[in-house]
């Protein structure tokens, strides 16, 4: 069973594997990532925050309180607009803190669905931000590592574990 995990775990500074095989595993633990992102209320989880280092995200913007889940498996983003946007952030695994980070306003994703199909996404808004929040955790960044050294060492001070 898969947990979330809390920072400053050393896994938030690691980088995810490629999955080359999509299986019954892999969709078990997506399954598991969307059950947990649900549990604590988020809209986005990637595969470092529940102790795995697959390159796996789920994100879910439940808008008007309707799921509809993205279950990315090996998810790049390949396409960044140049205007960008400061909006406030936050993570299910530093919970208790936020800051204003700045990124691109419009990406496109490509990524592996849980049938092994290839597939692109043009984003922009909040789904823009999450995707790209959750992929760098993937490549071992966290929000925080937009901010100074003083301000990250503030806010880490601050984590109020559950």
């Amino acid at each position: 069973m898969l947990q979330l995990k809390y920072g400053p775990d050393p896994i938030f500074s690691c980088k995810a594997r490629v999955v080359n095989t999509i299986n019954a595993e892999v969709k078990a633990n997506l399954l598991q990532m969307l059950t947990i992102m649900y549990k604590y209320n988020g809209i986005g989880l990637g595969a470092n925050m529940v102790g795995l280092l697959d390159c796996l995200i789920v994100v879910d913007l439940q808008e008007n309180g309707v799921k509809q889940p993205y279950k990315m498996i090996n998810p790049k983003i390949v396409e960044f607009s140049e205007n960008s946007i400061t909006m406030l952030e936050a993570s299910l695994s530093f919970p208790g803190i936020h800051a204003k980070i700045t990124r691109p306003a419009e990406v496109k994703v490509s990524y592996f669905d849980e049938y092994d199909q290839e597939k692109h996404l043009k984003a922009t808004g909040l789904l823009a931000r999450v995707l790209q929040h959750e992929i760098d955790y993937l490549h071992g960044k966290i929000f925080l590592d937009y901010l100074s050294i003083t301000k990250r060492k503030i806010l880490l001070q601050k984590i109020k574990i559950k």
